[in-house]
Formats: C-alpha cells, structure tokens, sequence
C-alpha cells in the first residue's frame, strides 16, 4: 500500500497532507549524479535551438523586421535576467520540481500548483508546435509531412527517453553540436550576401498607428511580435529540472544556464538579421524553414549550403524536440510524486526513468500535432511560459525578503531588481498572446482552468508530506518555531 491513514492540514494554505508507505519514494527515483555543468549548458542550447531554424519568423508578419527587432531585445532582457534569477534559485533548491519547487516554497502549495501547471502547458504544448515544424523540413527533403511524420518522432524519442536519462542527454548533446554547426554554416554562408535594405523590403500597413518602413505594423506590431521573439529563447528555464540527476547543483546549475543563455544569444542575433538581411523580410514571413529558404535564394535551390542546412538544420528541431520531451516528463515526475496530479505518473522503471510521465504527455502532444497549426502551438505555449516566469521571477524576490538566511551557492547580481526587471516584461509578454491569437489564449486558459479546479477540488486534499519540494516547507516551519 502507498498509503498510510495519516492526514495533516495545514491551515494556512487550505491544503491537507498525506504520509505515504515507505515504498512510494523508493517507486519514484531518478538517476543521480548523470549530468555536469556543460551537459546541463547543451541541455539549455537544446530546449531552444529549434527556434532558430523556425517559428521565431513569424514575428516578420506581426511587426516587421523592426517590431520584431525591439521585441527581441525586450524579451532577450526577460529572458537573461530570468535566467540570472533561476542561476540562484536552481543552486539554492535543488529538486526535479525547477520552478513549481521555487515557488512552493515561496508562495505555498497554490503557488506552487499553478506555476508548475503553467510550466506543464508550456512543455506539453511545445514539441507538438516543433513536430509542425519537423514536417515541414522533413517535407523539404522527402516530401512527407504530416501525421506519420509526427508519431514516428514522438515514437522514436519518448523511446530512447525511456532507454535511461544520462544515455539520452548524452544523444541530445551530440544531436545539439550537429544543429549548432548547421547555424554557423548558415550564419557565415549568410554573411557576405546580407544587404540591410532587405530588412524593410514589408509593406506598410497605413492603417496601424505608428506605421513605417521600420514598423510596417505600427507600435501594435511590436506587441504582436513578442510571443514569436520568446521562440528565440523559450524553454531555456528547463534546466533546473536535471536538478536531481546533476552531479553538483549548487556548482554545476548557475554554469551550465548561464552558458546556454549567452550561446542563445548569439544564434538569436545571427538568424534574425542575417535571414531577412539575405532573402528579404516578405519572403521570410511566413516561411516553414527559413534558413534553408534564405540559403536557397541567394546560393540556388540545390546549392550544397541550403542542403547542408536543411538536412543538418533538422537536428536542431529534433534537439529541441527531444530534450523538452526531458522536460516535461520531469515536470510531471514532481508534479506527480507530490500529489499534485496523478501519482502513477511518477514511478520509475528500473533504468529510473518515469516511464506514464513521458508516454502520457507524448500522446496529448502528438494529438495536438495533428492540427498542423504552428503558431497557434506556440502562443499556446507563451500563455503558459510567461505565467511560469512571472511566478518564478516573484518567488526570487519573496524568497529575497523572507528567507535572507537561505544558503545561496550563487547570488543573482542586482538581486531583486533583476527579478523584478524579468517579472514586468513576463506579464507584459503575457498580455501579449491575446493580442496574436485570442483563441490560443483561451483555449490555453480553459486548460489551466480544468487544472485549477482538479487541485481546487481534489489534489489539495492529498499532497504527499514526504516528497522533497514539500519537505523544503517542514523544514522550514520547524526552524521558524525553534526561532
């Protein structure tokens, strides 16, 4: 039996705790010490870099190549600072938890709850807008797209998830090195055609407020674009999830996010100057594989460079693909163990891998595939990343204030400030979704709704006392009494 008959309340967050069998922990363990600092920095790399090779374009037909510009810059500035937040906290508190273990401890089990839903939409929604993606470079080089296409990847890469974590980050760090290749090539095969004239080559819509030839869309444009500038860096917050399997995370966790912030940021300056900067702005638009698109119109459709880059460039959305596949098999593996959604999500096999937590959300994401729309998945995922980073970004200034004792291996530099910086631009990127797409932003609501009510009605009723995120909160409340 899991179960045992003891129950607590806890009184000042409505929710009520169960003891559990000795057994459910041992159930329920990950393989430690299977990844160091620069797994962990190719692990970040590899959760984004499909957003280079497609998606992040899209912005072009929102605002331009200068609403995409300015969106960019705000959202590399989101995402930096954040990144310096979850450097501290990811050392600080170290559970497969990332940021629903930061914010439980700052905000309690509701805050908890729901930034950890939050991240879950994110990473369940996620590879389905990068399955979109595969099809179409798969149907660049084979002319097959569509469903097979999809289940054959979520198939074969929940499949080698399932082998055992230290084999498959291993793979995902050979399949990262190819597709950071592929960029270079484009990136120095682009640079002697770039021609800064084809960044306005948009027409300029008179209608918008604020239009130009640099804002074809006006100041709405901008706006617009931000969900599609996230694409640039999105998911790079997963890191803290290898917290468990990470050899020494108060060393290795500040190292490895840190590094795979700054590789972000010179593939993300490199494709979005350089692939409008070669084959025009309007041609880019709305491309499925724009850098084999740029490639191809300035070297010809059969040129070794845009072949190269397309066959090659596949791997960066398979890395990406992969490694959140790692993500949210991670988020559901916490969310799980601690009652939060269902518990048998969260046993491992014997090679310690959570096998319902990484087939379950791979059947939801390949179904949502199937709808072959995109840009409608990655607003989807935008609603729920940018409520995550909000949350997170709170949590290191509350934690700031009520735990200044806290051991910190690493210190964010400007402190809360830094968080605070992150916190605005999250809920300004979060207003944004309803401007790209009202009907994303609902459907990702009415998710979190269905989720709220399951924790408001049942699982806060049932929160595991032993699991590690909610034995942050016992320790705590111990010291605060002995003090």
């Amino acid at each position: 039996m899991e179960q045992e008959d003891t129950a607590m309340t806890d009184t000042n967050s409505s929710v009520e705790f169960e003891k559990v069998s000795s057994d459910y922990l041992e159930q329920r363990q990950l393989k430690k010490g299977a990844v160091g600092w620069i797994l962990l920095a190719s692990l970040g790399v590899s959760y984004v870099i499909s957003g280079d090779f497609a998606g992040w374009n899209f912005g072009l037909e929102q605002g331009g190549f200068g609403g995409m510009l300015i969106a960019t810059i705000a959202m590399a500035i989101m995402y930096t600072f954040k990144v310096l937040t979850l450097a501290e906290l990811s050392s600080s508190l170290p559970t497969a938890g990332g940021g629903y273990s930061f914010a439980r401890r700052a905000m309690g089990p509701w805050g908890g709850y729901l930034t950890g839903t939050a991240i879950l939409l994110e990473y369940a929604i996620a590879p389905a807008a990068i399955a979109i993606f595969i099809g179409g470079y798969v149907n660049e080089l084979f002319g097959i797209d569509g469903p097979i296409v999809y289940a054959a990847f979520y198939a074969v890469f929940v499949g080698i998830h399932l082998w055992g974590a230290g084999e498959a980050l291993k793979i995902m760090m050979v399949i990262t090195a190819i597709a950071a290749a592929a960029l270079l090539v484009f990136i120095f095969g682009a640079i002697p055609h770039f021609d800064s004239a084809n960044l306005f080559d948009i027409a300029v819509n008179s209608e918008a407020a604020g239009a130009s030839t640099f804002l074809p869309e006006g100041y709405i444009g901008i706006w617009a674009a931000l969900p599609f500038a996230m694409w640039l860096f999105l998911a790079v917050e997963g890191v803290p999830l290898a917290a468990e399997e990470t050899e020494n995370p108060a060393r290795d966790m500040p190292r490895g996010i840190i590094t795979a912030m700054i590789i972000l940021l010179i593939f993300g300056t490199g494709v979005l100057f350089l692939a409008p900067g070669i084959a025009g702005a309007e041609a880019m638009k709305a491309h499925g594989a724009p850098l084999v698109g740029a490639l191809q119109a300035v070297y010809g459709e059969d040129s070794t460079a845009a072949t190269f880059v397309n066959l090659v460039g596949l791997a960066g959305l398979i890395a990406s693909f992969f490694s959140i596949i790692y993500a949210y098999s991670r988020q559901v593996f916490a969310l799980s163990r601690a009652g939060y959604i269902p518990r048998f999500l969260s046993v491992t096999s014997k090679n310690k891998v959570p096998t319902m937590a990484l087939i379950i959300p791979g059947i939801i994401g390949f179904l949502l595939s199937l709808t072959g729309e995109g840009d409608l998945m990655i607003t989807m995922a935008v609603f729920g990343a940018t409520i995550s980073y909000a949350m997170m970004t709170l949590s290191h200034i509350l934690l700031r204030k009520s735990e200044p004792d806290l051991e910190r291996p690493y210190k964010t530099p400007g402190g809360t400030f830094t968080s605070g910086v992150a916190f605005i631009l999250s809920i300004i990127a979060f207003a944004s979704t309803f401007v790209v797409s009202q009907e994303a932003a609902m459907w990702s609501a009415l998710f979190y709704a269905v989720m709220v009510a399951w924790f408001a009605f049942y699982s806060r009723h049932h929160i595991v006392a032993q699991a590690p995120e909610e034995e942050f909160e016992a320790i705590a409340k111990a010291e605060a009494e002995l003090n």
